[in-house]
């Protein structure tokens, strides 16, 4: 991981990328991804250090972010192209690697997955999808203070609460939902009950 041990100096680089709340945001997620990393027995620097770079394309503006997506191949998809601030993942990973120097996979792979989500997700990838959900500047989440507590007792069962609230709230506000978000959450709800029933 190239870089990884270079904290302060990414963060210095975020101040000036990002807006005053959009850098808060991104320490709460750094912090949050330590406690879980520490909790499930993940590695500490590389939960930081992807916690912090999460949303290192966030405040690129809608139309430079298809721009630069553009210009350094990285797909588009429809819904993508109509809802520009869903490519962030994807151009963030990009960044983190070009801009950031971070050569670990692992840590690239938890910010591309940030926002939808995919089957079969790392641990890595868990955590960091679940502290930018939880971390301690949010507040508007509906069962926050439930999958808060859950994060840290079933993180399978948290990410299952997570997607199902994301869906139900896109779907009563007629958003457009990305297929990898139902995926997503279609396998881990399946994951979790089926250890359920091994259980019972």
């Amino acid at each position: 991981m190239s870089k990884a041990g270079c904290f302060p100096e990414y963060q210095k680089k975020l101040k000036k990328e990002l807006d005053e709340a959009r850098y808060e945001h991104t320490l709460g997620v750094a912090y949050t991804a330590a406690a879980l990393a520490m909790r499930y027995g993940a590695n500490l620097q590389q939960a930081q250090v992807a916690g912090l770079l999460h949303d290192c394309a966030k405040c690129i503006p809608n139309p430079k972010k298809i721009q630069m997506c553009e210009k350094y191949n990285i797909t588009i998809t429809e819904l993508e192209r109509k809802n520009p601030f869903l490519l962030h993942a994807k151009l963030g990973a990009f960044l983190a690697m070009e801009k950031y120097g971070i050569t670990d996979k692992e840590i690239t792979s938890a910010i591309l997955n940030h926002t939808t989500g995919k089957p079969n997700m790392s641990l890595l990838d868990k955590i960091i999808f679940v502290a930018d959900y939880i971390e301690p500047m949010r507040k508007k989440q509906p069962n926050l203070s439930q999958i808060r507590q859950l994060a840290f007792l079933d993180l399978d069962k948290a990410l299952v609460w997570i997607l199902r609230d994301t869906l139900n709230f896109l779907n009563a506000s007629d958003g457009e939902v990305d297929p990898m978000t139902e995926k997503t959450y279609n396998y881990y709800r399946e994951k979790v009950e089926d250890c359920e029933k091994k259980n019972v």
